[in-house]
């Protein structure tokens, strides 16, 4: 009960940390256009992670995310130990990437711990440890790293062109003015999303938990006959705090901002305008939508990445910093084998502790 404990409070620490971290996708582009100081903008965007728990439960009435994140890994390769170094890995990397201003993806962070401790519990990939992989879950997510940013990009462009030519005869100033007032809506629309995806990532991690507590542990009947989406579900009935508490968490890490990767999204990529502000906010919140719907957890840094690229692309190719964008994409491709690393060691690490103390 006491790892089970520790583990609630270390997810929701990710959690918080996954708020100040990806806080720069949401507010990023209000910032770096004056629409909002930025205390302003992390109280606006911390908002509206937190009204996405609203639209998740009674206008989406599940949360597929979460239960996609605890599927991730087959449950017989879970027990508290993986999840636990899973989730030690996943904060490490989420700070080291914070620390030097690399919009990394604490989502791939997060279910490349998890795997990489689950592979680790098994004693390796001599041990069969390719088969620890839930690969109807994980494939599409590894395909969205790519997909994601991409849909965010011709997204964006596209809005962009359509504004663009709407407003090609208003007064530019007054157009400037608009769009400010717009980006509101737009930045609220992808904080909304940002914290439906997100949010939900912790619960699928703590979901883990807490099933594979009640089944070999409790060995509660309820949930010993029921599919693994049953228990998910079931778990965020019986459980009705968690889903609270994360998005809580994320909520409150978000208004603590990420400044130095608020530079880099808002001025490194390419300048943004508020008119591009908007098509870019308003790319990446049809993007996540979509995955929430598809129930894929996409990454919220991606997604809004590659609009911001999007709409640098509509003024000319020189307008973005590609040697920029490049390091991103090498940091987005890396996470998931890096935080896999991590946790298998952490892992080894436990095991040692733990057979110590056996003893």
């Amino acid at each position: 009960m006491t790892l089970l404990i520790i583990i609630v409070v270390l997810a929701l620490l990710f959690d918080y940390i996954n708020g100040f971290h990806d806080a720069a996708n949401s507010i990023a582009t209000i910032v770096s256009t004056k629409v909002l100081t930025p205390f302003q903008a992390v109280l606006w965007a911390a908002f509206f992670n937190f009204v996405a728990y609203f639209i998740s439960l009674y206008i989406i009435g599940e949360f597929k995310i979460g239960n996609t994140i605890a599927k991730s890994v087959h449950e017989d390769f879970i027990d508290l130990r993986v999840i636990f170094s899973g989730l030690v890995a996943a904060i490490i990397w989420n700070l080291f990437t914070w620390w030097v201003g690399i919009p990394s993806s604490s989502s791939h962070t997060l279910i490349g711990g998890f795997i990489g401790a689950a592979i680790a519990h098994i004693g390796g990939f001599s041990s069969g440890g390719e088969s620890v992989v839930n690969y109807e879950a994980v494939i599409p997510i590894i395909l969205f790293i790519f997909i994601a940013p991409f849909i965010g990009m011709i997204t964006s462009s596209i809005i962009a062109l359509i504004i663009i030519n709407i407003c090609r005869k208003a007064n530019p100033f007054k157009t400037d003015q608009w769009f400010k007032k717009l980006q509101l809506v737009s930045s609220a629309a992808f904080s909304i999303g940002h914290g439906g995806n997100d949010a939900q990532k912790v619960m699928g991690i703590i979901g883990a938990a807490f099933i594979f507590y009640e089944v070999n542990i409790l060995q509660a009947p309820e949930y010993i006959s029921m599919s693994a989406t049953e228990r998910f579900k079931h778990f965020t009935e019986d459980y009705w705090w968690v889903p609270i508490s994360s998005f809580i968490a994320i909520a409150l890490g978000t208004m603590s901002g990420g400044w130095k990767i608020v530079k880099t999204m808002g001025t490194r990529i390419t300048k943004v305008t508020p008119l591009e502000g908007v098509a870019a906010e308003t790319s990446g919140a049809i993007t996540l939508f979509l995955s929430e719907h598809l129930g894929i957890p996409v990454s919220t840094t991606h997604t809004i990445t590659g609009s911001i690229i999007g709409v640098g692309l509509v003024k000319r190719i020189s307008a973005v910093r590609w040697g920029i964008t490049i390091k991103l994409l090498w940091a987005w491709i890396l996470t998931i084998p890096i935080s896999a690393v991590l946790a298998m060691i952490i892992y080894g690490i436990v095991s040692l502790f733990t057979w110590a103390f056996s003893l």
